[in-house]
């Protein structure tokens, strides 16, 4: 999925966060754990490669249990990083966030040498919403849309203990097909960024395949899974639309209507516990989206040096 959202405050963004990670100890960064991979910032991965990474898997009370513990596991494996799951109501995630990350950097945390963390994640991953459960006040401003929060902000969790909150931010260009339907799916991209119709029926597409019960149960349109998952998933999206009202004059699908009214259900949690992605479906798609991404720069570099070609051909006649 084509995604252009990469407003002005984001690459002003970017450019902060490589300058504050210089006097940094540990790096947070909060994924949607009903998108891992997806929600992970490759952008970010360059700029703080050099830094002890902790992930917190934020709504994972909306995810998937047993595929957030393979996530975890896999988060885990990698070197110089931890992961922990959590949600924005959590009862003590201050201390599990701490505790996570002393685990990291272990010399650090006292007076004399106070722990320095930087917190970032992509816009609306719930940021603002854990850090005033962790202060336990509202010092951060939240809302269930992208692109609230647009400076950095410092708090202190405990003595010794300083939290810099960075604004939400995308990358440029979402190479991974998937991870654009995923990430607009979660409600993590302006709206104007993509084609709600679309993104419905990926998601249904999806769920199908995995979660038919899910849709069964919410939206009671056939009789049983094998049903849903046997039918087109434009025929289970019209019937799903006309069974919730989503219908204009005629009899005529509301196509617009029907999609808000699935992509709510998944982003509120009234379709239950789902994760769009296994560590191993993303690294198939990651290696697919590199490939065409290899490819279209290569026709991209052979049109520029044909077009070269072409001019000092036409100056030499």
């Amino acid at each position: 999925m084509s995604i252009q959202w990469f407003p002005g405050h984001m690459h002003l963004t970017r450019k902060a966060i490589g300058e504050r990670v210089k006097t940094i100890d540990v790096v947070i960064e909060m994924v949607d754990a009903r998108l891992p991979a997806s929600s992970a910032n490759p952008m970010l991965r360059d700029l703080l490669a050099q830094k002890p990474n902790l992930k917190i898997l934020n709504k994972a009370d909306l995810a998937d249990a047993s595929r957030t513990q393979a996530w975890l596991e896999w988060y885990n494996q990698q070197d110089n990083t931890r992961a922990v799951a959590m949600d924005g109501h959590h009862t003590a995630p201050a201390k599990a966030m701490i505790e996570a990350c002393l685990d990291l950097a272990p010399t650090r945390g006292t007076m004399v040498k106070p722990m320095r963390v930087l917190i970032c994640g992509i816009p609306n991953v719930g940021k603002s919403t854990l850090i005033n459960t962790m202060v336990g006040r509202r010092v951060a401003k939240a809302a269930n849309e992208p692109g609230v929060t647009r400076q950095e902000q410092r708090f202190s969790l405990q003595d010794g203990f300083y939290l810099f909150d960075t604004p939400g931010v995308l990358w440029p260009r979402i190479i991974v097909a998937q991870s654009g339907y995923n990430l607009a799916a979660a409600g993590s991209i302006g709206r104007n960024a993509f084609d709600d119709e679309l993104v419905a029926l990926e998601l249904i597409a999806y769920l199908q395949q995995y979660y038919a019960s899910v849709l069964l149960e919410r939206y009671q349109v056939v009789d049983n899974v094998a049903e849903v998952q046997a039918m087109p998933d434009h025929e289970l999206f019209e019937l799903i639309g006309r069974k919730r009202g989503a219908l204009m004059p005629g009899g005529r699908i509301n196509a617009q209507k029907a999609a808000e009214i699935i992509l709510q259900d998944f982003r509120s949690g009234m379709l239950g516990r789902i994760t769009l992605e296994t560590p191993a479906e993303f690294e198939e798609w990651l290696k697919t989206g590199e490939r065409l991404d290899a490819e279209r720069t290569l026709r991209k570099e052979q049109y520029e040096l044909d077009r070269q070609q072409n001019k000092k051909r036409r100056k030499k006649k």
